[in-house]
């Protein structure tokens, strides 16, 4: 399996790692089954998501992809980040190996569900500005 320069870089030197103390969102997606679990923590002020950081149980791919993942958020609107789909993760990484695409995936849905736990913090229903986060979607039909 061939990883780019890029996913290297990002997994023996993760950016944004670790727990934001105050975030004003966290999302959290994969399951122990699959073997890939992603903790996001965003911080948000007026619709900019000035911090971000993150905790990821995974392979290389799972914590390259997050990392990168944050460094294309941090800074962003929130409908900026909202757009950010798993394409480009994988593009910005100069490619995954295909049996590793689902940890872009996880990222963009990591990204998703912590804004929706913002929104939720709001009292407001993040469903129709978020859409559905889904937990693990496909992620654990194949072996590791």
């Amino acid at each position: 399996m061939l990883y780019s320069e890029k996913v290297l870089d990002h997994f023996s030197n993760p950016r944004n790692v670790g727990e934001l103390a105050d975030a004003d969102g966290i999302g959290e997606v994969g399951n122990a089954k699959c073997g890939d679990i992603m903790k996001m923590y965003i911080k948000v002020d007026n619709g900019i998501i000035t911090d971000v950081s993150f905790k990821t149980f995974g392979c290389g791919a799972a914590v390259a992809t997050s990392s990168i993942a944050t460094e294309m958020i941090k800074g962003k609107s929130i409908d900026e980040a909202l757009q950010l789909t798993n394409q480009a993760v994988v593009e910005a990484l100069d490619g995954l190996p295909a049996v590793k695409v689902h940890c872009s995936v996880l990222a963009e849905q990591a990204i998703k569900a912590a804004l929706a736990d913002y929104y939720r913090r709001q009292g407001i229903d993040p469903t129709p500005i978020v859409g559905e986060v889904h937990e693990c979607d496909g992620c654990c039909d194949h072996e590791h």
